[in-house]
């Protein structure tokens, strides 16, 4: 199925036939019933789960599979749920034929000018001019070929349908090209895209493809579900379900209250774990775009029917308000409103420029038939006062066609008939040169665009650097390290505060697992962040999968999960005496205004004022910065047993923070940005960052690696000082 909300091809699937027999090949569950389970939502839905399972266990345990250990990664236990319940897939619409391709691209406004013309100038090619002129007809004006003239007139008319066919052919092979490559791109895209589940106790990346009903599935913040599902346990959870619902509200999930999560939505907020019920044609998503499938193909047939209609009929019909003619003229305005292709700039004004030469060369090929056929006119029967006679009239019939061949001749050359065709040569031949670069171009007249592209607007993280984030410096216990200090040089205290606080503030999907390859460097799954973080526990010679196995993640009492607004991840736990422990991680320059204590080098609290933060930033997170680091502060808060805060008030929970360190995180720049950079805008590049004072910092020293020379803007409320300890 693929990243069904996001995809670029059009969907029109073909329900898949569906098994209703009870209890099909052992499983407590009928795809009906979990079908008819996915529609309802809320309390609904829940009384729904009590009624028929028990709960969302009762649920698994009729799928056979387990909430905490998912699926045994059997291969015959998977496929047979493939054949129950269908496969996580949606079959895209079948492409255009290459006829179809030519049938559009003859729809060209300046190729249709041409095919009249050409078929016009072909046809009359082969009239032969008036023979011996009758000495009672007299001798007419207008001129008269030569025999070679007139017995190659016709090439000019073939040549001009041979070009208009070299025109259609290469554009519908371009975009027959182009269509096979998009959708073998699509398929590889699919393939490539992964979600979490859990199989045999182990957490796996599994092609989206690849998930079955029965998965025990992880959620969270930024996913795109792939499949429909209920929930099993979930962390502050919110979703964006407006591409089903059409609300813009995110709504809050948990297992007690509306468990039910629906593929295509969006992860906002949180984290979770669900039992997946329902893929491919057979999810919410899946039921849509099966509806609007059928409904598209039945209204072509609707179409088609009307057309061969009598059009008196048609006429008839036409006035009354029936509940068919409403239909047809809701049809009719949908496809007068529909999209049409869209041309390139360059493209339109050619075109444009074509059509207002041909009518130019309409009006002049009429201006010359009406001037010849007046001078014939005023030269035989006034001039020389002559009468039209029977015998005369196939003689004079002739002269005026061959002025009607002259007046198309004009025409035929007014036309600029190597317009088109200039214009897709060019741009199919950019393409193929973009090819070579792995550069997949699908629309031709991006090229154009691009080459008059004035400015680049780029990502850092992962686009100009490789995304593989690691901790090289660190602030812990009042000491400034370069580089990542020995176990031996920190405090238990400190070391241990440390290692909790990143192991179980951060999401249980996100690990370091070994090397594929012998000398490799170790795989990073998750967040990038959070694996720099993870690689930090590791360099300190510490693990943190043992700490996550003591308090696993449905222990955990309360999380505030990341968002692009708080800037910040914090998680709660109960402690063995009844209080509580918050642990809190995020940007530097707001997680520190919210501490007011710090460990000193002997792990013990000590005050931490506004004047110690200036001096924090000054000389600690802003060299951090001005080497290209990004800082994360780190820090913890203890609850007494007995005076449980106010979980839903964030700010007075998110506070009075205890410092345990503040880390620098380096995101190398991949080795061939700094050639584009240098290929693109050499000596053209000016950067003006509007960013906050410490990422911009960290910003300008990448693109200054990258080699792009900066045009900074003067000091301004928008734009304040970099840094005072001077330039970069």
């Amino acid at each position: 199925m693929g990243d069904m909300a996001n995809s670029s091809i059009e969907f029109h699937p073909k329900p898949q036939q569906q098994r209703d027999a009870p209890h099909a090949g052992g499983f407590g569950c009928t795809l009906a019933e979990l079908r008819a389970l996915m529609e309802l939502r809320g309390a609904e839905a829940l009384q729904k789960i009590e009624e028929a399972y028990g709960d969302v266990s009762g649920l698994c345990r009729r799928l056979k599979t387990s909430p905490t250990e998912g699926l045994a990664d059997n291969t015959n236990d998977l496929e047979k749920r493939r054949q129950i319940y269908g496969q996580n897939f949606i079959p895209p619409k079948q492409p255009k034929t290459f006829l179809q391709l030519v049938w559009e691209a003859l729809q060209d406004v300046t190729l249709i000018i041409l095919e009249v013309a050409a078929i016009v100038s072909l046809g009359l090619s082969f009239y032969a001019p008036p023979g011996e002129e009758s000495e009672a007809c007299g001798n007419v004006s207008g001129g008269t070929e030569d025999e070679g003239e007139a017995e190659a007139g016709w090439i000019e008319g073939a040549a001009i349908l041979l070009s208009v066919i070299c025109v259609v052919l290469v554009t519908a092979f371009n975009d027959w090209s182009k269509e096979k490559q998009f959708r073998g791109l699509q398929s590889r895209i699919e393939q490539e895209q992964k979600f979490t589940v859990i199989r045999n106790g182990q957490l796996l990346q599994v092609p989206v493809a690849a998930l079955v009903v029965g998965d025990i599935a992880q959620v969270k913040y930024g996913d795109l579900l792939p499949a429909d599902g209920v929930l099993i346990q979930a962390n502050d959870l919110k979703i964006d379900e407006s591409s089903l619902t059409g609300e813009s509200d995110h709504v809050r999930k948990s297992a007690d209250k509306d468990p039910m999560l629906l593929s295509g939505t969006h992860v906002m907020e949180g984290s979770g774990r669900m039992v997946v019920t329902a893929v491919g044609v057979n999810s919410q998503t899946g039921i849509i775009f099966t509806l609007l499938g059928a409904g598209g193909e039945e209204e072509e047939k609707k179409d088609k029917k009307a057309k061969k209609q009598d059009g008196a009929v048609a006429m008839e019909m036409q006035p009354l308000k029936s509940a068919e003619g409403g239909e047809m003229e809701e049809r009719e305005k949908k496809k007068a409103n529909a999209p049409k292709k869209e041309k390139s700039v360059l493209q339109g004004k050619l075109t444009k420029l074509a059509v207002q030469i041909g009518k130019a060369g309409l009006v002049m090929s009429a201006i010359t038939v009406i001037i010849l056929v007046l001078y014939f006119v005023i030269e035989t029967f006034v001039l020389e006062g002559r009468t039209w006679l029977a015998e005369c009239t196939p003689v004079y019939v002739q002269y005026f066609v061959k002025f009607f061949i002259i007046g198309v001749t004009v025409l035929v050359v007014a036309v600029p008939e190597g317009l088109p065709l200039a214009v897709t040569i060019s741009l199919a031949y950019s393409v193929k040169k973009m090819m070579k670069d792995n550069n997949l171009v699908r629309h031709l007249d991006a090229c154009e665009t691009m080459g008059n592209a004035t400015a680049i607007c780029s990502d850092k993280t992962g686009t100009l650097t490789t995304n593989r984030m690691t901790v090289v410096q660190s602030y812990l216990g009042d000491t400034h390290y370069k580089e990542i200090p020995a176990p031996s040089a920190l405090t238990p205290k400190i070391l241990d505060l440390l290692v909790h606080a990143i192991s179980i503030n951060s999401a249980y999907t996100t690990k370091i697992l070994p090397p594929e390859k012998e000398g490799a460097l170790p795989r990073q799954v998750g967040n990038k962040t959070e694996c720099a973080l993870l690689g930090f526990v590791l360099d300190l010679k510490r693990d943190f999968q043992p700490v996550r196995e003591q308090i696993p993640e449905d222990k955990l009492y309360k999380v505030y999960t990341f968002n692009s607004v708080r800037k910040s991840m914090s998680t709660v736990i109960r402690m063995p005496d009844g209080g509580f422990r918050l642990f809190s991680k995020g940007a530097s320059e707001i997680l520190l205004k919210k501490c007011t204590n710090i460990l000193n080098s002997n792990g013990e609290l000590r005050g931490f004022r506004p004047r110690d933060r200036d001096d924090m930033v000054r000389k600690i997170i802003e060299p951090m910065a001005c080497d290209g680091l990004r800082t994360i502060c780190i820090a913890y808060r203890d609850f007494s047993a007995g005076q449980e805060p106010d979980w839903d008030n964030e700010n007075e929970v998110v506070g009075d923070l205890t410092c345990i360190a503040v880390v620098g995180i380096e995101d190398p720049v991949r080795p061939e940005v700094v050639p584009a950079f240098s290929v693109s805008c050499p000596g053209n590049c000016a950067l003006c960052p509007s960013l906050s004072r410490l990422v911009g910092v960290a910003f300008l020293h990448t693109y200054v690696r990258c080699g792009v020379p900066l045009c900074l803007p003067r000091a301004s409320a928008r734009h304040p000082p970099l840094s005072e300890a001077g330039p970069l």
